[in-house]
């Protein structure tokens, strides 16, 4: 389905049914809204695995503007714009106060989402993603799992990104995100519509120079940070800023032996967190 927001066409999917029988009435369920990552990718990324929280909540899954399925004008592919096309495509299909999940940059539009609309959100998970980008110490981790190829390969993509560094960093640094293989092999890279042009953009122009400490601050609902030991791209690091500059209304979770998006490498552990994370 597609929706215009904000001037962009926003391609979204949903799992489950918002209202249920109860008895003699039709109950109301949460809706989890699932923010994708890249930006690039598109939300199959983050299938089937959220399916399954179809059994308690209805699962909206968007792709973000310019990304997969999403159309809108180069210019409008910025952080403060994807971050109010959340609250805007929300109030347009009357989902009031969503929990929202969010994976890598995602995660990044999550929190600054959660951060200009306090009042908006039940509850976020932010998921192996960052409030600062950690140049020397994503080089660091991509360096130990790969390697000084590996570790260049992201320092010279991170630092100068094309569209023939985002080949070679796919080809060379993708393989190190995850420890173990995901639950339907290597699907959802597969699967996904992918549009590395924005992947640059944002990098060139925006995420280098991001930093989102002092704003998340104003967060004001209870906040789920997870992180991966082992994460090349979003190290434990950045996770550990993000709960620190969130404060007292954060849970931070590392977990060891996991890389980027601890749903991939440990799905039963993480789904129990999350749910009981949700669900109190």
């Amino acid at each position: 389905m597609q929706m215009n927001v904000n001037g962009a066409e926003i391609f979204f999917d949903v799992v489950g049914a918002q209202l249920m029988p109860a008895g003699d009435e039709l109950a109301a369920r949460p809706t989890l809204l699932v923010l994708h990552g890249g930006p690039g990718y598109d939300h199959t990324t983050l299938r089937p695995y959220f399916d399954r929280f179809a059994d308690v909540y209805q699962v909206v899954y968007l792709d973000h503007r310019g990304c997969g399925r999403s159309t809108a004008p180069q210019e409008t592919w910025h952080l403060d714009q994807w971050a109010d096309d959340v609250e805007t495509f929300c109030a347009q299909l009357g989902i009031e106060n969503p929990l929202v999940f969010g994976q890598s940059f995602g995660g990044m539009v999550a929190m600054h989402y959660a951060a200009r609309h306090p009042d908006h959100p039940a509850k976020v998970i932010l998921s192996s993603t960052a409030a600062r980008f950690l140049l020397d110490e994503t080089v660091s981790v991509a360096t130990r799992l790969g390697g000084d190829r590996a570790g260049q390969v992201a320092r010279d993509f991170f630092t100068t990104p094309t569209l023939s560094g985002y080949d070679l960093y796919a080809e060379v640094c993708l393989p190190l995100y995850n420890r173990a293989p995901a639950e339907d092999g290597a699907a959802y890279r597969t699967w996904a519509i992918q549009r590395p042009e924005v992947t640059v953009h944002f990098f060139e122009n925006e995420m280098m120079e991001m930093d989102l400490r002092a704003s998340i601050a104003a967060i004001s609902c209870p906040t789920l940070v997870l992180g991966g030991a082992e994460d090349p791209v979003t190290p434990a690091r950045c996770s550990e800023e993000i709960a620190a500059a969130v404060g007292a209304n954060a849970r931070l979770e590392i977990f060891e032996g996991c890389g980027h998006g601890v749903h991939r490498d440990k799905p039963d552990e993480a789904e129990q967190m999350m749910r009981a994370f949700l669900a109190q």
